[in-house]
């Protein structure tokens, strides 16, 4: 499982699979958020599936779906509430990790 820093206290990665969850707690995650909705391609893992994962290995666990090239405000507000509320450092999620950059980028510019 390949992950990309983008500040100290959060990195995103593509789509995880329940068996990762013990390799990001094992990074030091404490928390992991899911950008990714349900049912967006066959065969991918349910947000509830991989949240019973991350508690049942002691990780918080948020679900924010965003529509793929449709980022909206309270998507950005979702995230920044979840950031503000849940213990870093924080592994968010989605297909390939660019919506959960992008959502950062657009926390940091909200705060600006």
């Amino acid at each position: 499982m390949e992950y990309r820093e983008i500040s100290e206290d959060y990195s995103v990665s593509g789509q995880i699979q329940p068996e990762d969850v013990t390799a990001i707690k094992a990074a030091g995650f404490k928390s992991v958020i899911c950008n990714r909705p349900d049912d967006e391609q066959p065969g991918q893992p349910s947000a509830e599936t991989l949240k019973a994962a991350a508690e049942g290995a002691g990780l918080a666990f948020r679900y924010i779906p965003v529509i793929s090239g449709q980022i909206t405000m309270d998507n950005v507000e979702d995230q920044a509430k979840a950031l503000d509320e849940l213990e870093g450092p924080v592994f968010a999620y989605c297909r390939s990790g660019a919506r959960c950059t992008n959502l950062y980028g657009l926390i940091q510019q909200s705060k600006g």
